[in-house]
Protein backbone atom coordinates (compact mmCIF):
# COMPACT_ATOMS: atom_id res chain seq x y z
CA UNK A 1 0.00 0.00 0.00
CA UNK A 2 1.18 3.42 -0.71
CA UNK A 3 -0.45 6.95 -0.27
CA UNK A 4 0.43 10.47 -1.53
CA UNK A 5 -0.41 13.30 0.51
CA UNK A 6 -1.71 17.02 -1.46
CA UNK A 7 -1.90 20.17 0.13
CA UNK A 8 -3.06 22.17 -3.10
CA UNK A 9 -3.63 26.10 -2.97
CA UNK A 10 -6.71 27.59 -5.13
CA UNK A 11 -6.90 27.76 -8.86
CA UNK A 12 -4.27 25.24 -9.29
CA UNK A 13 -4.65 21.67 -10.89
CA UNK A 14 -6.32 18.78 -8.83
CA UNK A 15 -5.12 16.62 -10.99
CA UNK A 16 -6.26 13.02 -11.66
CA UNK A 17 -7.65 10.32 -9.02
CA UNK A 18 -6.13 7.38 -10.91
CA UNK A 19 -7.93 3.51 -11.39
CA UNK A 20 -8.00 1.32 -8.29
CA UNK A 21 -7.57 4.01 -6.01
CA UNK A 22 -9.42 5.16 -3.05
CA UNK A 23 -8.83 9.21 -2.50
CA UNK A 24 -10.01 10.96 0.58
CA UNK A 25 -10.92 15.10 0.65
CA UNK A 26 -10.16 16.31 4.02
CA UNK A 27 -11.83 20.03 2.87
CA UNK A 28 -14.74 20.83 1.58
CA UNK A 29 -15.51 21.95 -2.18
CA UNK A 30 -18.63 23.72 -3.15
CA UNK A 31 -19.49 23.18 -6.85
CA UNK A 32 -16.37 20.99 -7.83
CA UNK A 33 -16.57 19.57 -11.48
CA UNK A 34 -14.99 16.29 -12.22
CA UNK A 35 -15.49 13.85 -15.31
CA UNK A 36 -15.41 10.14 -14.81
CA UNK A 37 -16.10 7.14 -17.62
CA UNK A 38 -17.50 9.88 -19.99
CA UNK A 39 -19.45 11.97 -17.49
CA UNK A 40 -19.05 15.49 -16.18
CA UNK A 41 -20.33 15.72 -12.58
CA UNK A 42 -21.03 18.99 -10.70
CA UNK A 43 -20.88 18.33 -7.08
CA UNK A 44 -20.42 19.82 -3.22
CA UNK A 45 -18.04 17.52 -1.97
CA UNK A 46 -18.12 16.99 1.92
CA UNK A 47 -15.26 17.27 4.22
CA UNK A 48 -14.57 13.25 4.82
CA UNK A 49 -15.80 12.19 1.39
CA UNK A 50 -14.38 9.34 0.24
CA UNK A 51 -14.42 8.60 -3.68
CA UNK A 52 -13.26 4.60 -4.46
CA UNK A 53 -12.22 4.71 -8.21
CA UNK A 54 -12.52 1.31 -10.39
CA UNK A 55 -10.85 0.93 -14.35
CA UNK A 56 -12.16 4.49 -14.66
CA UNK A 57 -9.69 7.60 -13.58
CA UNK A 58 -11.39 10.83 -12.28
CA UNK A 59 -10.26 13.74 -13.56
CA UNK A 60 -10.87 17.41 -11.32
CA UNK A 61 -11.62 20.09 -13.59
CA UNK A 62 -12.48 22.62 -11.60
CA UNK A 63 -11.74 23.24 -7.79
CA UNK A 64 -12.07 26.12 -6.10
CA UNK A 65 -10.96 25.95 -3.10
CA UNK A 66 -7.33 24.76 -1.30
CA UNK A 67 -7.33 20.84 -1.34
CA UNK A 68 -6.28 18.74 0.93
CA UNK A 69 -6.56 15.46 0.03
CA UNK A 70 -4.63 12.02 0.48
CA UNK A 71 -4.63 9.23 -2.25
CA UNK A 72 -4.31 5.34 -1.31
CA UNK A 73 -3.34 3.01 -3.77
CA UNK A 74 -4.17 -0.52 -2.36
CA UNK A 75 -1.94 -3.39 -2.78
CA UNK A 76 -3.31 -5.08 -5.73
CA UNK A 77 -1.93 -8.27 -4.83
CA UNK A 78 -4.43 -8.16 -1.53
CA UNK A 79 -7.31 -6.98 -3.81
CA UNK A 80 -6.43 -10.45 -5.84
CA UNK A 81 -7.63 -8.84 -8.88
CA UNK A 82 -10.52 -8.19 -8.23
CA UNK A 83 -11.94 -4.92 -9.57
CA UNK A 84 -13.48 -2.44 -7.47
CA UNK A 85 -17.06 -1.06 -7.83
CA UNK A 86 -16.63 2.90 -7.94
CA UNK A 87 -18.23 5.09 -5.83
CA UNK A 88 -18.01 9.08 -5.67
CA UNK A 89 -18.32 11.23 -2.44
CA UNK A 90 -19.54 8.59 -0.27
CA UNK A 91 -19.16 8.06 3.78
CA UNK A 92 -17.17 5.67 5.03
CA UNK A 93 -15.97 5.90 8.46
CA UNK A 94 -13.82 2.65 8.21
CA UNK A 95 -11.48 4.27 4.76
CA UNK A 96 -11.79 7.63 7.04
CA UNK A 97 -10.42 6.26 10.03
CA UNK A 98 -7.08 3.97 8.27
CA UNK A 99 -6.63 7.79 6.10
CA UNK A 100 -6.31 9.52 9.08
CA UNK A 101 -3.74 7.18 10.48
CA UNK A 102 -1.92 7.78 7.07
CA UNK A 103 -2.59 11.86 7.08
CA UNK A 104 -0.78 12.12 10.40
CA UNK A 105 2.18 10.23 9.41
CA UNK A 106 3.02 12.30 6.40
CA UNK A 107 2.45 15.60 8.52
CA UNK A 108 4.52 14.56 11.11
CA UNK A 109 7.37 13.38 8.45
CA UNK A 110 7.32 9.80 10.25
CA UNK A 111 7.03 6.82 9.15
CA UNK A 112 4.82 3.35 9.98
CA UNK A 113 6.88 0.40 11.51
CA UNK A 114 6.45 -2.67 8.70
CA UNK A 115 3.87 -4.86 11.05
CA UNK A 116 1.83 -1.69 11.60
CA UNK A 117 1.73 -0.68 7.63
CA UNK A 118 1.31 -4.54 6.83
CA UNK A 119 -1.85 -4.48 9.35
CA UNK A 120 -3.02 -1.38 8.03
CA UNK A 121 -2.62 -2.57 4.20
CA UNK A 122 -4.82 -5.89 4.78
CA UNK A 123 -7.55 -3.87 7.03
CA UNK A 124 -7.99 -1.56 4.17
CA UNK A 125 -7.90 -4.34 1.21
CA UNK A 126 -10.06 -6.52 3.26
CA UNK A 127 -12.92 -3.49 3.59
CA UNK A 128 -12.50 -2.84 0.10
CA UNK A 129 -12.76 -6.19 -1.05
CA UNK A 130 -16.27 -6.82 1.02
CA UNK A 131 -17.51 -2.80 0.19
CA UNK A 132 -16.70 -2.28 -2.81
CA UNK A 133 -16.14 -5.58 -4.93
CA UNK A 134 -18.85 -7.73 -3.80
CA UNK A 135 -16.97 -10.07 -1.99
CA UNK A 136 -18.43 -12.03 1.46
CA UNK A 137 -15.46 -12.20 4.07
CA UNK A 138 -15.76 -14.09 7.18
CA UNK A 139 -15.68 -11.46 9.64
CA UNK A 140 -13.32 -12.15 11.99
CA UNK A 141 -15.48 -11.79 15.85
CA UNK A 142 -14.51 -8.04 17.66
CA UNK A 143 -14.75 -6.09 14.83
CA UNK A 144 -18.13 -3.57 13.82
CA UNK A 145 -19.75 -3.99 10.71
CA UNK A 146 -19.52 -1.01 8.37
CA UNK A 147 -22.88 0.76 9.61
CA UNK A 148 -22.15 0.90 12.73
CA UNK A 149 -18.90 2.62 12.00
CA UNK A 150 -20.46 4.61 9.93
CA UNK A 151 -23.02 5.37 12.06
CA UNK A 152 -20.77 6.67 15.05
CA UNK A 153 -18.59 8.71 12.66
CA UNK A 154 -21.47 10.40 11.61
CA UNK A 155 -22.08 11.36 15.21
CA UNK A 156 -18.89 12.45 15.99
CA UNK A 157 -19.08 14.81 12.89
CA UNK A 158 -22.54 15.74 14.26
CA UNK A 159 -21.42 16.32 17.73
CA UNK A 160 -17.76 17.66 17.59
CA UNK A 161 -18.59 20.63 19.65
CA UNK A 162 -19.79 19.48 22.38
CA UNK A 163 -17.93 16.85 24.60
CA UNK A 164 -17.57 13.15 22.94
CA UNK A 165 -17.44 10.69 25.86
CA UNK A 166 -16.36 6.92 25.01
CA UNK A 167 -19.78 6.38 26.81
CA UNK A 168 -21.69 8.29 24.36
CA UNK A 169 -19.95 6.55 21.37
CA UNK A 170 -20.27 3.46 22.69
CA UNK A 171 -24.21 4.07 23.13
CA UNK A 172 -24.62 5.25 19.89
CA UNK A 173 -23.11 1.32 18.21
CA UNK A 174 -25.01 -0.41 21.01
CA UNK A 175 -22.04 -1.44 22.96
CA UNK A 176 -20.68 -2.01 26.39
CA UNK A 177 -17.62 1.13 26.20
CA UNK A 178 -15.12 -1.74 27.15
CA UNK A 179 -16.40 -3.68 24.11
CA UNK A 180 -16.58 -0.66 21.86
CA UNK A 181 -13.82 0.70 22.62
CA UNK A 182 -11.48 -2.62 21.50
CA UNK A 183 -13.85 -3.31 18.16
CA UNK A 184 -13.30 0.16 16.74
CA UNK A 185 -9.60 0.06 16.80
CA UNK A 186 -10.12 -3.64 15.60
CA UNK A 187 -11.94 -2.35 12.41
CA UNK A 188 -10.19 1.07 11.75
CA UNK A 189 -6.62 0.93 13.13
CA UNK A 190 -7.50 4.17 15.38
CA UNK A 191 -8.77 4.11 19.43
CA UNK A 192 -12.11 6.05 19.31
CA UNK A 193 -10.41 9.61 20.99
CA UNK A 194 -7.70 9.34 17.83
CA UNK A 195 -10.38 9.32 15.37
CA UNK A 196 -12.47 12.04 17.17
CA UNK A 197 -8.85 14.41 17.79
CA UNK A 198 -8.72 13.94 14.26
CA UNK A 199 -12.07 14.72 12.81
CA UNK A 200 -11.78 17.88 15.48
CA UNK A 201 -8.44 18.81 13.31
CA UNK A 202 -10.39 18.16 10.10
CA UNK A 203 -13.02 20.53 10.90
CA UNK A 204 -11.28 23.21 12.79
CA UNK A 205 -8.98 23.18 9.18
CA UNK A 206 -12.34 24.04 6.93
CA UNK A 207 -13.01 26.78 9.52
CA UNK A 208 -9.79 28.31 9.26
CA UNK A 209 -9.53 28.08 5.40
CA UNK A 210 -13.10 29.03 5.01
CA UNK A 211 -14.10 31.65 6.91
CA UNK A 212 -13.41 34.60 9.56
CA UNK A 213 -13.89 32.98 12.40
CA UNK A 214 -11.06 33.25 15.21
CA UNK A 215 -8.76 31.09 16.33
CA UNK A 216 -10.16 30.88 19.42
CA UNK A 217 -13.59 30.17 18.26
CA UNK A 218 -12.56 27.91 16.09
CA UNK A 219 -11.20 25.51 18.91
CA UNK A 220 -14.32 26.22 20.89
CA UNK A 221 -16.26 24.62 17.53
CA UNK A 222 -14.42 21.90 16.97
CA UNK A 223 -14.66 20.92 21.54
CA UNK A 224 -11.13 22.05 22.34
CA UNK A 225 -11.67 24.68 24.95
CA UNK A 226 -7.74 25.13 26.40
CA UNK A 227 -6.66 27.08 23.46
CA UNK A 228 -2.91 26.11 24.11
CA UNK A 229 -3.76 22.10 23.70
CA UNK A 230 -5.73 22.89 20.46
CA UNK A 231 -2.58 24.45 19.46
CA UNK A 232 -0.70 21.87 20.37
CA UNK A 233 -2.62 18.78 18.70
CA UNK A 234 -3.31 20.94 15.44
CA UNK A 235 0.44 21.19 14.84
CA UNK A 236 0.68 17.40 15.28
CA UNK A 237 -1.74 16.69 12.98
CA UNK A 238 -0.90 19.45 10.34
CA UNK A 239 2.81 20.15 10.84
CA UNK A 240 1.74 24.18 11.38
CA UNK A 241 0.01 26.33 13.93
CA UNK A 242 -3.12 27.31 13.13
CA UNK A 243 -2.80 30.88 13.27
CA UNK A 244 -0.16 30.40 10.64
CA UNK A 245 -2.29 28.24 8.50
CA UNK A 246 -4.73 31.36 8.12
CA UNK A 247 -2.31 34.09 7.95
CA UNK A 248 -0.61 32.55 4.91
CA UNK A 249 -3.21 30.31 2.93
CA UNK A 250 0.07 29.58 0.42
CA UNK A 251 1.44 27.78 3.65
CA UNK A 252 2.10 23.94 2.72
CA UNK A 253 2.12 21.62 6.04
CA UNK A 254 4.87 19.25 6.18
CA UNK A 255 4.75 16.16 4.13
Amino acid sequence: MRSEYSWIRSGESAGRTEPNQVGVSFTHHRAAVYESDGRTVEADIAAGAVFVTGREPITWTRVREITEALEIFPDLDLLHSHELEPVSATRDGTVLAISSVLHRVHASDSTLTDVAASTLAHRLAGHLLEQYAGLRITRRTGRLDRATIDRVAEFVDAELAGQLTLDRLAAVATLSPFHFARAFKATTGLAPHQFVTARRVNRATTLLLGSSTSVIDVAHAVGLSNISHFRRIFRRHTGVLPGDLRENRKIRPSA
